[in-house]
């Protein structure tokens, strides 16, 4: 049953500001000096010993007590002497790929552009992790391309796909082919079963950019099952567009979508599976390429106003009642999805990027607005409750106006929910690059701040945090720098984050 205009707008005129602030996590401060509070604890259940994962390692590893970390967050970032990853006192990080540099079980390079990343529990006490690689177009522009393992190949043009990272007790990494022939791999997400969900943030036609087929899809990737892998098949009922992240929500079955794009900007999209589908292990490749529906969200204020984008949102605690609107052609074949829709019709928001189901919904980023959008802002997190219908502006970020200074967060992009409590965020902005945390009460701190120097002495540039995600057993945070590709291990004294 559709939650109607007037339904939202004669439960807000009853609940009154309870609606605004349920849920609401405040505002991310945009200053490390935010950590004056001292409202943690340390948390005695947790393991602080280092996983052994493998590869190179650095640490900052002077006793955490010395620097303060008994406030919110960890301390300040010390520089890295081997230029890679600024840490908090305590911690230390451990290179687990580098693409050009450590190899794959047959003997090729890692490849580049690291991005969605997720975790699993593979056998015998390993860790699995699937690693989406942004690669965009000819593999011929890129030195360290998807190689093309025969059966897991989509499209022998594409260069880019997704490996699995095995990281084994005692210290040793294995690394494998999960799908190759796919563009652009970006976010992606877990399924409740076990799998990986990688997505393509590029819809190029067969016979544009090289391509041989279409592009614009989601394809499964089993970490465990290499079988499971072969003849990768495009799940083409979540639709052809420039897709970027999913979750599942396991109760409901609902799949939601982000969509990466402008001109118009993108779109969130849920995905409502057929009636008496049961989720599965191969269960999706029986689909049928028009099966379920996909959906498209209409947002409206506590006064029953049309929105027609997120940006507009300017306080945290902003809820909007939501409406699912029917995408006439979800595999685009004349006109993009987002622009099959007038306006009035559908709500829209600027770069929408990474997605978490936790707390029974899906938190989803906006990573900014610019002048493509009707209010300017440096990020966005809502949270979409099912139950409720509603979303609800958890995090906003004001537009940085130095982001080659030290100190602000901007452009938060992959993000995931801590199990010490709020969320990590990967950064994704201009200028310097963090990974940073936000408790559920708004106050941010650094976890991680990108050392390596991809750009000149003169104008230094840095890459993209990506695939930001914990090891199933909460012990070590996994990220990945994008530019040149590199996957870390962090750990370190990890501890409860209070509101």
């Amino acid at each position: 049953m559709s939650l109607t205009r007037r339904d939202f707008a004669r439960t807000s005129a009853v609940t009154g500001a309870g609606v605004a602030l349920v849920g609401s996590v405040g505002a991310l401060a945009t200053a490390p000096n935010a950590l004056a509070s001292t409202d943690t604890d340390t948390d005695t259940d947790a393991d602080t010993g280092t996983e052994t994962d493998t590869g190179t390692e650095s640490a900052s590893d002077t006793a955490a007590d010395r620097h303060g970390t008994a406030g919110v967050g960890y301390g300040p970032l010390l520089p890295d002497p081997d230029g890679i990853l600024a840490l908090p006192a305590g911690f230390k990080y451990r290179v687990i790929t580098y693409s050009g540099r450590t190899k794959l079980d047959s003997g090729e390079y890692t490849p580049g552009k690291h991005d969605g990343t997720a975790t699993f529990c593979g056998p015998r006490g390993t860790t699995l992790l699937v690693n989406n690689h942004e690669l965009k177009g000819p593999r011929a522009n890129w030195t360290y391309p998807v190689p093309l393992t025969e059966g897991l190949v989509y499209d022998p043009a594409a260069a880019g796909g997704c490996t699995v990272v095995e990281v084994r007790p005692g210290g040793h990494v294995a690394e494998w082919v999960g799908i190759a022939g796919t563009s652009t791999n970006c976010a992606g997400g877990s399924t409740p079963w076990g799998t990986w969900l990688t997505c393509e943030e590029n819809s190029d036609r067969a016979g544009v950019n090289g391509m041989t087929k279409d592009h614009g899809y989601v394809f499964e990737v089993d970490p465990v099952d290499r079988r499971a892998n072969r003849d990768p098949k495009p799940l083409k009922f979540f639709g052809r567009y420039d897709h970027e992240a999913v979750v599942i929500d396991p109760k409901r079955g609902h799949a939601y979508l982000t969509e990466d794009a402008a001109g118009p900007n993108g779109l969130l999209y849920r995905w409502t599976p057929p009636k008496g589908f049961e989720y599965g292990h191969g269960r999706f490749r029986e689909l049928a390429d028009d099966a379920g529906v996909l959906q498209a969200p209409k947002c409206y204020d506590s006064g029953g106003q049309f929105v027609d984008d997120l940006s507009r949102a300017t306080r945290i605690g902003t809820v909007y009642g939501v409406d699912w609107v029917d995408v006439p052609d979800r595999d685009a074949k004349t006109v993009a999805v987002r622009k099959q829709f007038g306006a009035g019709e559908i709500t829209r928001a600027r770069k929408l990027e990474g997605m978490w189901w936790a707390d029974g919904g899906a938190y989803v980023v906006s990573s900014y607005a610019r002048d493509e959008s009707p209010v300017r802002h440096d990020g966005q997190v809502w949270f979409y409750d099912p139950k409720r219908r509603t979303l609800t502006l958890k995090v906003l970020l004001g537009v940085n106006p130095d982001p080659a200074v030290d100190g602000a967060f901007d452009g938060p992009d992959n993000i995931t929910v801590s199990p010490y409590g709020g969320l990590v965020i990967a950064e994704d902005g201009e200028g310097v690059q963090h990974l940073f945390g936000a408790t559920d009460s708004g106050r941010t701190y650094p976890i991680a701040r990108n050392d390596l120097n991809i750009g000149t002495e003169e104008e230094p540039e840095f890459s993209e945090f990506t695939g930001v995600t914990f090891s199933p057993d909460g012990r070590t945070l996994y990220a990945n720098i994008q530019e040149p590709g590199i996957m870390l291990a962090i750990t370190g004294p990890w501890k409860r984050q209070k509101r």
